[in-house]
């Protein structure tokens, strides 16, 4: 059985793997270091005209870095597409603790209050290490990734590392690449330094961050 603490798990994101539990009870952890590495090109990210619509008109309160726990426990909620998670509860006291260190990170969509979607990461030089998202509203989880990707590219990050490529995140860009080419890709990003942005950003500040030209004419109609 692993037993993990905040430095040793940095080592291990810097070298490329990254751990998991088997479930929320399990308190075994396992460390993880797939032939192929899911990332999401920070310049090939795609928005469909409905989700950009969505973004343009601000339905949520964006927040980063509100709520780490409560974010990490969103995601660890039981749902009916995803009815086990490997987050665990000694994970989300590791994690905790990066987030207090300032190397992990939560994109929160807030809505008459309450949380009701986002995300969380881990971030080391220019590279974001997206860890999972929940959405407990409609495109709650959506508008979150859009911002924290908008977010990366305003702040100089290099890679964006979600390591599955799913169904889901394949309609936003996402690729599944090989071990060694990873590596390189990790290798560039760690050598370079991206800054975590945290202030409020509007809909049309996020598309311009994505795709200037297109946000301009968006604005003009």
């Amino acid at each position: 059985m692993i037993r993990l603490d905040a430095d040793l798990l940095l080592r291990a994101y810097a070298g490329g793997i990254f751990p998991m539990a088997d479930n929320a009870d399990s308190r075994e952890i396992f460390w993880v270091d797939p032939e192929e590495r899911g990332i999401l090109p920070l310049d090939g990210f795609h928005l469909s005209r409905r989700l950009r619509r969505t973004v343009r008109s601000d339905p949520f309160e964006i927040r980063c870095d509100g709520d780490f726990v409560a974010v990490m426990r969103g995601c660890a909620e039981a749902t009916e597409d995803r009815p086990r998670t490997w987050i665990n509860d000694e994970l989300i006291q590791l994690y905790a603790e990066l987030s207090r260190r300032g190397h992990a990170h939560t994109v929160e969509s807030w809505l008459a209050g309450e949380l009701v979607g986002g995300l969380y990461g881990v971030t080391l030089g220019g590279v974001f290490f997206g860890e999972s998202m929940f959405s407990r509203v409609t495109d709650a989880s959506k508008v979150a990734l859009a911002h924290l990707v908008a977010r990366l590219r305003l702040g100089g990050f290099a890679l964006l590392d979600i390591q599955f490529v799913t169904v889901h995140l394949e309609r936003f860009g996402a690729v599944a690449i090989p071990r060694a080419r990873y590596r390189r890709l990790l290798a560039s990003g760690m050598s370079s330094r991206g800054v975590w942005l945290t202030q409020p950003l509007g809909g049309y500040e996020v598309l311009a961050a994505l795709a200037p030209e297109r946000a301009a004419l968006s604005r003009r109609a």
